[in-house]
């Protein structure tokens, strides 16, 4: 008998007869004999619909008082999606329960809106598994240490199931998509886009940060951080499918870097277009200059990607760096504010019409001359390059979002992905 916890999106959640079809899943992985600990996300476009009241009547700058309340509405659209799915599994013969983060509970720090995990308590849940029921948990919530509800952000159901499943020792996590696994790159795009067998932890952290939507990135790092068997599969097969089958489909988040996937240079294209890039012009060329530029985009909680400095020219040099294209104009406001004042600098230029495309592979390691590959491919379909950055498994560059799609194509062909194992 093994302890399985499944996790389920909103689109999975989508309707009540979605919820029943989750339901009859469920109902069957608990029948042959497995454990079972669901955590599944709102309904699709119910946490959009609950924010969108609340922002009606209260559009202004949030406080701390006004982000605790906007996580008390948040959290509800989890706590409905819990009781359906434990009356639905209740309706197929099986003795179910659901509970809130609070009730586990999940304990988190009080940052609302993006608070992280800090532990769980599991002995209220294995006491219903040793009791033979399928326990139905939260996603997106817990409590902070003054018993205030707290949600986790964005995807923060992926996080949740991870953080469940390490948290009771799961033997996996399977995390139910509304995709059937993890693609060389979005089928959109490229058609001709494969699913893998397998992708390493590291591989999935780097698309995840990268752009790639499959997986939210913090459930990714948890799942590295405690070594979660992760499998990601599709939720719309038909629920009675084979259960060695199902089991057996997806994708595969391993540990293991094996012969075959060593083989695979690179693994995935990702892509990213909601970036944006900001250039303070002709600021000093002194020790102390990133920080004294930087040190004020922190402290206004804005998050710093891709980082450029040129070379220096009379004691001068630009400055460049990416952001979020949401706070784009937050960022140039601050900049021309407190910064170019302070530093003397020219000016502050921007664009926010770039994108990131990244090639991401554990084989990078071992290879040599596949960054040039990659530039010059680009070269090839006339892209200009205006940033770059990389890592050990990962070459990314800042572009025109115009030529995004041409070279997530271009780049896909160039390093046989289309050819890729299904």
């Amino acid at each position: 008998m093994a302890l399985i916890v499944h996790k389920y999106g909103g689109t999975s959640m989508g309707s009540t007869e979605r919820i029943r079809n989750v339901a009859k899943r469920v109902a069957k992985w608990a029948r042959a004999g497995h454990q079972m600990v669901v955590v599944p996300s709102a309904m699709s476009g119910e946490t959009n619909r609950l924010l969108g009241l609340a922002k009606d009547l209260s559009p202004a700058v949030q406080t701390p008082a006004m982000l605790r309340e906007l996580d008390m509405i948040a959290s509800t659209g989890e706590q409905v999606s819990v009781g359906l799915l434990a009356l639905a599994l209740q309706s197929e013969g099986m003795e179910a329960v659901s509970y809130s983060g609070w009730q586990v509970p999940v304990r988190t720090d009080s940052s609302y809106t993006k608070a992280r995990i800090q532990s769980i308590d599991d002995a209220r849940v294995r006491a219903d598994l040793a009791a033979g029921r399928v326990v139905i948990i939260t996603g997106f919530q817990g409590i902070d240490d003054e018993g205030h509800i707290t949600t986790l952000g964005r995807g923060g159901s992926d996080t949740s199931a991870v953080a469940v499943a390490a948290a009771m020792k799961a033997d996996e996590c399977l995390i139910y998509t509304d995709v059937d696994g993890v693609y060389t790159t979005d089928p959109r795009i490229v058609p001709e886009a494969k699913r893998l067998e397998t992708i390493s932890f590291e591989e999935m952290l780097e698309m995840a940060s990268l752009g790639s939507k499959v997986l939210q990135i913090r459930s990714v790092e948890f799942a590295g951080k405690y070594r979660v068997p992760l499998r990601v599969l599709s939720s719309f097969t038909a629920w009675d499918i084979d259960i060695e089958e199902e089991a057996n489909s997806g994708t595969l988040i391993t540990f293991e870097e094996d012969e075959k996937m060593e083989q695979a240079v690179v693994s995935g294209i990702a892509f990213n277009r909601d970036e944006a890039k900001v250039t303070v012009v002709g600021v000093p060329d002194k020790p102390g200059i990133a920080f004294q530029i930087l040190g004020p985009v922190a402290e206004a909680n804005i998050d710093v990607d891709v980082i450029l400095q040129n070379v220096s020219h009379g004691g001068r040099t630009d400055f460049s760096f990416t952001v979020h294209r949401n706070d784009y104009q937050r960022t140039l406001d601050l900049l021309r504010s407190q910064v170019v004042p302070a530093l003397g600098a020219a000016d502050v230029a921007g664009d926010p019409k770039i994108c990131k495309v990244s090639i991401v592979g554990i084989g990078m390691r071992s290879h040599v001359g596949v960054a040039s590959k990659m530039f010059r491919c680009l070269s090839e379909e006339g892209i200009n390059i205006q940033m770059i950055t990389t890592s050990e498994i990962k070459t990314s560059v800042v572009i025109d979002e115009k030529y995004m799609e041409l070279a997530v194509r271009a780049l896909h062909k160039a390093f046989d992905l289309d050819q890729a194992s299904a």
